[in-house]
């Protein structure tokens, strides 16, 4: 195939694509998805100047300069926004801080891994609400850790620039408060989030059906894993499940997005429905 034809992939290599991502990131890609797996494969031989899809499957199998990364990068999709699913920010606030601290020492440090991040308007989110709504912020330790597969997010979300769709849902008086106005080329505006705030945010390369990748970022009092799971089929969605499970401290927090739910497959967690939200639950009891 010369890339430059832009002509449809055969069959048997279409399936040798998505069989490749489908072993490096757990993503099944639906039949009805055709047309955008070859757009990026064709982006990707275009981008790398190779004249035919076995070539460029060597340079993937050789992962010459990086190009798994790159291949990965092309298939992610980064859809997200500030204040997303705001109902489980009044949660972490309302309730989930509350049976977070119970007994602990100020001195133990909260952890709240955001993951995926995509580019970064979730952890900084976090940051946000917690800054503008929980009174004991100052009193505790908070560690946010955002983690995606994609290294392009996660190079935006360490820039922390972003527009004004993705601002859409703050407040202009937060916006005021926490980003600082830019004046991009050909006139386009940009709000870039203060250096404090992103500062206080860690961001790291992660994959979900990674366990030794997950584990190293240690366990987590809370964890944000917000419409990635939908993207799985059964069995990448159970690998997903047990490493989230294995990042969670017992009687720690997962918050899922709303379409998302554990009810699909086995799953130690707990359901908890609280006022504001129902996320799942890792048990006191629980052993690794």
């Amino acid at each position: 195939m010369n890339p430059d034809s832009d002509g449809p992939l055969a069959e048997p290599d279409l399936a040798r694509v998505c069989d490749l991502l489908y072993r490096q990131t757990g993503i099944l890609v639906p039949g009805n998805r055709r047309a955008f797996v070859e757009r990026r494969v064709q982006e990707r031989m275009r981008a790398t100047g190779a004249d035919a899809l076995p070539a460029y499957l060597a340079r993937l199998r050789a992962d010459r300069d990086g190009e798994v990364q790159l291949f990965v990068n092309a298939f992610t999709v980064n859809e997200t926004y500030f204040n997303r699913e705001e109902h489980q920010l009044h949660c972490l606030t309302g309730s989930l801080l509350a049976a977070v601290t119970a007994g602990r020492s100020p001195s133990d440090p909260i952890r709240i891994w955001s993951m995926p991040c995509a580019t970064g308007e979730e952890p900084y989110s976090l940051a946000i609400w917690l800054l503008e709504h929980w009174p004991a912020v100052d009193d505790w330790e908070i560690e946010i850790v955002g983690s995606d597969i994609d290294t392009r997010a996660l190079a935006a979300a360490q820039a922390g620039r972003y527009g004004a769709r993705a601002l859409g849902r703050l407040p202009p008086a937060l916006i005021s408060r926490y980003f600082t106005r830019e004046e991009g080329t050909a006139g386009i505006q940009s709000w870039r989030i203060l250096p404090e705030l992103r500062g206080s945010v860690r961001f790291s390369r992660r994959n979900l059906v990674d366990a030794a990748g997950m584990a190293q970022e240690g366990r987590f009092d809370i964890v944000f894993c917000r419409n990635v799971l939908i993207y799985f089929d059964d069995a990448s969605r159970e690998i997903a499940a047990a490493n989230l499970f294995a990042a969670l401290r017992p009687g720690g927090f997962l918050c899922l997005g709303h379409t998302e739910s554990m009810a699909r497959i086995p799953s130690r967690f707990r359901t908890r429905r609280f006022p504001d939200a129902i996320v799942y639950q890792r048990p006191e009891d629980a052993h690794a």
